[in-house]
């Protein structure tokens, strides 16, 4: 391990069992995904939250808080830190106190997946992997195809055949070998679980290895460092795989017991389509576990999720932290879209939108107050999915009629 790097073990999220670092892992000895632990006392005494100010800007300046220990290892395409942007008209308009979105389209494929990918390419090139196969409804094939040939990396995707186009293609044109399947995102990670004794390749399904939380917990340590080190009162999270859920939960904890933030949490709220729910059966059911949801559908396509392998790490989260789960519907997502793109010029991917449908339910049922600080994450570019068409057309042969413009 490098010098500033406090890794000291990986455990099972389901036991607790302590597994060695320093080496290729997938699941726990018990089959439930693996926490990365670091000896943050350590951490405590050799790194000043304050002096991070000074680090460079983006993605690796929390380096000593992440599992890295060759820096000039790291798979990087640039990434950036994503911007809070406050949806100050449509906050008045509600009569909140405030709403802000984190925009996560502005990384590398256009996507939060991008968080989890390079962290997870990363450590898969340092323990020697050549070889790397996903299951994806688009927006994590992309990332994984850009990453994988960025790292020299053969690449294998499998997705919905109804995933977006341009996510199919975006795939393709990185290098990566992609195919289309009549199923949903399950069956496409069955198919991959089912290769790696043939193909020979490694697994990065969602939480099927241990360092895309860390990628995505990312997103909690670049919140709290720009609200100055004060969480706000409630996020919403649009919930498939769960994996940015689960990290952001993980970051805060770690924070806090560096005493880099107070004992203030935000509720996590977990976003789902009413189409694909089974987070928000479980939790209103009170289980600890939630049963595969069959038939499942939405049009936001990247919480199509019908079984997280995280769903007890999501669950415990949302209890601890005294939130709740919600589902949308379609429709409302649609009109959610079309609002805040009408209202701020932020055009957000379906999921995003979804976490716009949800605050505004939840304020309006009094699971939010108006005096609450809400942040949503969008979780990618608009630009990715289908959007309503525009058709209108000019003859510049002819008189223009400019009343018609109007």
């Amino acid at each position: 391990m490098r010098p500033g790097c406090f890794v000291t073990h990986l455990e099972c999220s389901a036991t607790g069992e302590r597994h060695e670092a320093g080496r290729l892992h997938n699941l726990s000895r018990a089959g439930k995904p693996l926490l990365v632990r670091y000896d943050l006392d350590a951490l405590g005494r050799a790194v000043d939250r304050d002096a991070l100010r000074d680090a460079p800007q983006g993605f690796w300046r929390y380096l000593p808080l992440l599992p890295v220990d060759d820096p000039a290892a790291i798979v990087s395409l640039g990434e950036v830190e994503t911007p809070l942007i406050p949806l100050a008209g449509l906050a008045a308009r509600a009569d909140a106190r405030s709403v802000l979105v984190k925009d996560e389209s502005r990384l590398p494929t256009g996507s939060f997946k991008a968080r989890g990918l390079v962290m997870a390419v990363t450590m898969a090139k340092r323990f020697g992997v050549r070889r790397v196969a996903i299951p994806t409804n688009g927006n994590a094939g992309a990332a994984l195809a850009a990453y994988a040939a960025r790292a020299c990396m053969e690449c294998f995707v499998f997705c919905p055949a109804d995933t977006p186009e341009v996510n199919i293609r975006e795939i393709a044109a990185q290098g990566a070998k992609v195919w289309r399947i009549d199923g949903l995102i399950n069956d496409c990670g069955r198919i991959v679980g089912e290769g790696r004794e043939k193909m020979g390749w490694f697994d990065m399904s969602t939480l099927k290895e241990p360092y895309r939380i860390e990628g995505k917990k990312t997103m909690g340590l670049e919140l709290a460092d720009q609200l100055g080190w004060e969480l706000p009162d409630v996020i919403f999270y649009p919930t498939g795989g769960g994996t940015g859920l689960i990290g952001m939960w993980k970051a805060f904890e770690e924070l806090g017991r560096l005493g880099w933030i107070g004992p203030h949490r935000p509720r996590m709220v977990a976003v789902q389509a009413t189409g694909c729910a089974p987070i928000v059966k479980a939790f209103e059911e009170g289980a600890k576990h939630a049963p595969l949801l069959e038939g499942a559908h939405t049009i936001a396509a990247g919480i199509r999720v019908p079984a997280a392998i995280g769903d007890f790490l999501i669950l415990g989260a949302v209890r601890e932290s005294g939130g709740f789960a919600l589902a949308v519907t379609d429709e409302a997502i649609l009109a959610a879209r079309e609002e805040v793109a009408r209202a701020e010029g932020l055009l957000l991917s379906p999921e995003g939108a979804a976490t716009y449908a949800a605050w505004k339910e939840a304020l309006a049922d009094g699971r939010v107050s108006r005096d609450e600080r809400a942040v949503l994450f969008n979780c990618a570019t608009g630009l990715k999915y289908p959007l309503p068409p525009a058709e209108r057309r000019l003859d510049i042969a002819r008189p223009i009629d400019w009343a018609s413009l109007g």
